[in-house]
């Protein structure tokens, strides 16, 4: 098969335009690569493409979940592989987009997970020594560490449920990765513009009806961009703190990403022209043919 493009970087840089670009100029389908994205309703504060962008070319693993159910990167290795045999078989080029590392690199690379074992109690484990493992498997966990019984819990599902059983530095598929970036203080910028952008596209009204339809939801209480607002219902804290707390989040989150994508892949990393994003398009696209002919 061709090589799958991957497409990765923080929110903002232009990740789904590009996507959805090449896909047309490729003969390509798009796999969402974002944990949050993947359920339904968490629109605005996930960043997800639009219903509009979709239609430009085909999507897949977009709003296939509803928000109380629970999905791992163990689904999410076994759906990915499924969606890329499906589209090869159809003569078509793979384009995975987004932004979860751990997500992705499963996916392509030959990760093995076990998924029944006997539980754990990490008995030689201080409370934030367990949550940092668990961090190891979903950087988005937000638990009170004070909560032991909540992270055994979680600690389980990942090490003894979904057990990442061999990571093996071999990836099964030939793949191109690509990274957008940009100076870290426009990155940053561009990040505190998009959060103000998601409370004018009406975030808190997605949030309240969520938190009135799912109120058992797990991804409520972990996801940048909709944990937050927990101070908010209880009081604790006005609008003005959960924009800069989203917006904080963000950036530490683009940080983390920067650095996983930079050990974890051969990433190829393009500087971002916002002035003429085009140019930044044909610039990858060339250098994707460049590649595939030598």
């Amino acid at each position: 098969m061709k090589p799958i493009i991957v497409i990765v970087g923080p929110t903002g840089v232009g990740k789904t335009k590009l996507s959805i670009e090449l896909a047309k100029k490729m003969n390509a389908e798009i796999i969402n690569g974002d944990s949050v994205a993947i359920y339904k309703k968490l629109d605005i504060g996930s960043a997800k493409p639009t219903r509009e962008e979709r239609k430009e070319a085909p999507h897949h693993l977009v709003d296939i979940k509803d928000p109380t159910e629970e999905y791992s990167v163990y689904d999410y290795q076994r759906d990915v592989r499924e969606v890329i045999k499906d589209i090869d078989s159809r003569g078509k080029r793979v384009i995975i987009v987004g932004g979860t590392g751990l997500y992705i690199k499963a996916a392509l690379y030959n990760y093995i997970f076990t998924p029944e074992s006997t539980k754990q109690t990490y008995e030689d484990l201080t409370n934030e020594q367990i949550l940092e493992k668990i961090k190891e498997y979903d950087s988005h966990i937000s638990i009170h560490p004070n909560n032991r019984k909540r992270l055994i819990r979680t600690l389980n599902k990942y090490e003894n449920g979904d057990n990442i059983t061999s990571k093996k530095d071999e990836c099964l598929y030939p793949i191109f990765v690509i990274g957008l970036t940009s100076l870290r203080s426009t990155v940053y910028d561009r990040i505190n513009q998009r959060v103000e952008k998601m409370m004018g596209q009406g975030l808190l009204q997605e949030v309240l009806s969520l938190q009135e339809d799912y109120k058992n939801s797990r991804v409520l209480t972990t996801a940048i961009g909709y944990k937050e607002f927990i101070p908010y219902f209880l009081g604790e804290d006005n609008l003005e703190k959960v924009i800069q707390k989203i917006q904080l989040n963000s950036r530490h989150y683009a940080k983390r990403q920067y650095t996983f994508f930079n050990h974890q892949f051969d990433t190829h990393w393009y500087n971002v022209n916002f002035d003429d994003f085009n140019q930044t398009i044909e610039e990858i696209y060339q250098d994707i043919k460049k590649q595939e002919a030598n």
